[in-house]
């Protein structure tokens, strides 16, 4: 692992931008370096329109880290006509947000088409050796049994009963089965050597476990989805948590030892996920998602925006999001998945003592909407209005 003093050595402040955060973060910036031609007139007059009858199509409707999402009970939508009316829609609202008449808004913020594009957060280039707790045993359990339920709430949305779904959904029932036991085990009220013998009770010895038990479950349930196009990013999920799985798969995790045992399970984990997942793992990506949020969802946002130096030498990151309306629940809900976006790129940048300031900023942008600032957990965002 990386020390903060290697990193500060080896990295200016000026690198963060194409060395430090995500690659995902800057790749295409090169390909599309040169502004884009302002579009006539006219077509702005027609796509408005458009974009009026599609916000009509879309009510309740609003994209969530990538998915296209019921906004009443927070269910996936499968609807395939749904979906392509809301790529229609943030197709043209990313044209009129490069717009001339948006540029007296935003500055010439989101004005390449680079700027403009969507973004998956899902991996990190750089991490410093602080990074290292997201290993933890109870970090590491607790973000594989939030992969296996999240898929398992999008296999019951799809509803469909084929046998990969069937096949899956008994693999994860398994595998939950199998951390209970672990649960069992290692957070027990009390240790082993604590507990008073048995009474004229003579146990079956139980065979130690593994965790290559659920390496195994781990493969087969992958290899059961992976033809599911609707579960891709599921799949991808259980491929980056597989990377740890299999540094840990001939650690013993063994019923009635004693305290002190568990312990030291526990710190094996921790020691061989912190010194074999590397830089660019997903699977540690995953882990500092779980440890900042709860959630192991990849981050998505409609425009990624970019990284630049302000008038007093602090450096601003702006990202941005586009709604399907201007619903005060659905601009909250999008000022909220840009605030995890943005913390988890402050996160980085103070973990590894970089100098200088990180100045945060959220964009939103919804048809008809009111000019305004909204503070939130100490950051700005700013919502803007798409009109003619």
């Amino acid at each position: 692992m990386l020390t903060k003093l290697t990193i500060l050595k080896s990295l200016s402040p000026f690198s963060f931008h194409s060395r430090f955060i995500p690659k995902s973060f800057s790749s295409g910036v090169a390909a599309q370096e040169l502004d884009e031609e302002p579009l006539p007139s006219e077509w702005y007059r027609i796509a408005y329109g458009k974009l009026i009858k599609l916000t009509h199509v879309l009510k309740n409707i609003e994209q969530v880290n990538g998915r296209t999402t019921n906004t009443i009970d927070g269910s996936t939508i499968t609807d395939d006509y749904i979906i392509g009316q809301m790529q229609s829609f943030n197709s043209l609202a990313k044209s009129f947000i490069g717009s001339p008449s948006m540029q007296s808004i935003h500055g010439d913020f989101f004005v390449k088409g680079s700027e403009r594009s969507s973004l998956t957060l899902n991996s990190l280039t750089k991490v410093c050796n602080f990074l290292s707790i997201f290993t933890q045993h109870h970090i590491w359990r607790g973000a594989l049994e939030e992969v296996l339920r999240d898929l398992e709430r999008e296999i019951d949305t799809l509803g469909s009963r084929s046998e990969p779904f069937q096949m899956g959904k008994q693999i994860i029932s398994s595998c939950m089965k199998f951390f209970r036991d672990v649960d069992t085990i290692s957070s027990s009220d009390s240790p082993s050597w604590m507990k008073p013998p048995p009474l004229n009770r003579v146990e079956k010895p139980v065979a130690p476990r593994t965790w290559e038990e659920v390496v195994e479950m781990f493969v087969d349930l992958t290899k059961c989805l992976e033809r599911e196009e609707k579960l891709a990013t599921r799949v991808l999920k259980l491929e980056a948590m597989k990377e740890g799985l299999y540094q840990i798969r001939d650690i013993t995790i063994e019923r009635d030892v004693s305290y002190k045992e568990v312990r030291r399970q526990d710190c094996l984990v921790q020691r061989k996920l912190s010194k074999s997942l590397g830089h660019s793992s997903r699977c540690l990506f995953t882990l500092l998602l779980y440890y900042l949020h709860g959630s192991v969802e990849d981050v998505v946002f409609e425009v990624h925006g970019g990284v630049r130096v302000d008038d007093h030498g602090r450096f601003c990151l702006y990202i941005g999001k586009i709604l399907s309306c201007r619903d005060e629940g659905m601009v909250m809900n999008g000022v909220k998945q840009l605030s995890k976006a943005l913390g988890v790129f402050k996160f980085v940048w103070e973990s590894a003592g970089m100098v200088g300031v990180l100045k945060l900023r959220g964009h939103l942008w919804c048809v008809g909407g009111e000019e305004r600032i909204i503070a939130y957990r100490g950051n700005e965002f700013y919502v803007h209005g798409i009109r003619l």
